[in-house]
């Protein structure tokens, strides 16, 4: 957002613009109250909002946001950030950074098992399991760090088929008849099983054993390269690949795991100021994008992008990847999904649900007894 100041002060000296920084947890809180109680007093005029999140504030408070499809241009997007923010045919967000996934990978790890960097490219989430399994046999490290709670892996796996915990409409429900979901959860419950992964409690116990050097891959967000990076010793041993696909489903080779928004709230004063500062910054300018790129590594949304020079450039950390070049051609072909209302709700009551499976539940009955617990618990949203 400074850079973005930055730019916009050349052209338009006099529109003063102040930031604010707050905890996402914290955001949610101000913004729950604020527009619950129809008082707009101490609300943004734009506001940073997870793509998982917007669809409820958009279904629960139409009339707080402001329609901006004039300033953005659904074809300068990536397809699936811009249908996040999209609600009955308008454009309420300017899409911000991507949650392309990636496959994360210790190159040297990998060769020591046998694989070389043409064996991770394109690969399906069985082949993973089995490179799994050949990485812990024959290195004795394991593949990857799994957070039981965290059910982000599964998010990844739906979203490479066109598949989400709601229907298209963004309203049902759909957990007990979804085959993408089912197979998944096959996956997820071997890795889960066989003893090539770490299952770690919380964010830091995942980000110690990757800067440690204990795991071989982190399949995941885009955003978590900074987190990888600051491995210092383990620079020009890593690269980064297409995130693996479901075999079957129509699944591809590219997905998304969070990722946010810019939006307008109509009534919080200078309305008008809030969208020429977005028009001519995130939704329109490659420029600060590629500056956004070097300074916090964000990969952007803006397609324009791609020819800016540090879109083009060979990172040494990553063996010389033009990595932002093939995260964001990978961001173009991450199918939509409709997030609904709800994720995070379904997903909390999903949690036990998945544990059990894992222990040899039954998929089919779980599901549908996930699927009653979780139409109640948006039933009022």
């Amino acid at each position: 957002m400074q850079d973005a100041i930055a730019s916009y002060k050349k052209a338009n000296g006099k529109q003063k613009v102040k930031i604010v920084t707050m905890a996402q947890d914290d955001i949610v809180q101000k913004l729950n109250t604020g527009l619950a109680s129809g008082n707009n007093k101490g609300l943004p005029n734009i506001v940073l909002i997870e793509d998982y999140r917007i669809q409820g504030y958009l279904t629960s408070y139409p009339d707080a946001f402001s329609d901006l499809s004039n300033i953005v241009k659904k074809d300068d997007f990536s397809s699936y950030k811009v249908a996040a923010g999209t609600k009955g045919g308008k454009r309420y967000g300017v899409p911000f950074d991507s949650g392309v996934a990636g496959l994360f990978y210790r190159t040297d790890i990998l060769k020591k098992a046998g694989y070389s960097d043409a064996d991770m490219q394109n690969i399906t989430w069985d082949k993973f399991v089995q490179i799994a399994k050949d990485v812990k046999s024959k290195t004795g490290t394991y593949m990857m760090t799994q957070d039981p709670s965290d059910l982000g892996l599964l998010r990844i796996m739906m979203q490479s088929a066109g598949s989400w915990y709601y229907k298209s409409n963004g309203k049902t429900v759909n957990l007990a008849n979804n085959q993408v979901l089912k197979d998944g959860l096959k996956v997820y419950k071997e890795l889960m099983t066989d003893g090539t992964v770490e299952k770690v409690s919380g964010w830091d116990a995942g980000v110690a054993a990757v800067q440690k050097g204990k795991v071989a891959t982190a399949p995941t967000g885009s955003w978590y390269s900074s987190t990888i990076q600051g491995a210092k010793d383990q620079s020009g041993k890593w690269r980064i690949a297409p995130i693996p696909r479901l075999s079957g489903d129509d699944s591809v080779n590219a997905s998304s795991i969070g990722g946010a928004g810019w939006y307008v709230l109509k009534g919080s004063g200078n309305v008008a100021g809030a969208k020429d500062f977005l028009k001519k910054t995130f939704a329109s300018d490659p420029k600060l994008m590629n500056t956004i790129a070097k300074d916090i590594g964000a990969v952007a949304s803006l397609k324009s992008a791609l020819k800016q020079p540090n879109y083009q450039a060979e990172y040494p950390f990553y063996s010389n990847q033009k990595v932002f070049n093939d995260l964001l051609t990978w961001a173009k072909k991450v199918p939509e999904v409709n997030y609904g209302s709800g994720t995070y709700q379904i997903e909390d009551v999903l949690k036990d649900p998945v544990s059990a499976i894992v222990k040899g539940a039954n998929v089919d009955s779980t599901l549908k007894d996930a699927q009653t617990q979780a139409e109640a618990a948006v039933k009022n949203q």
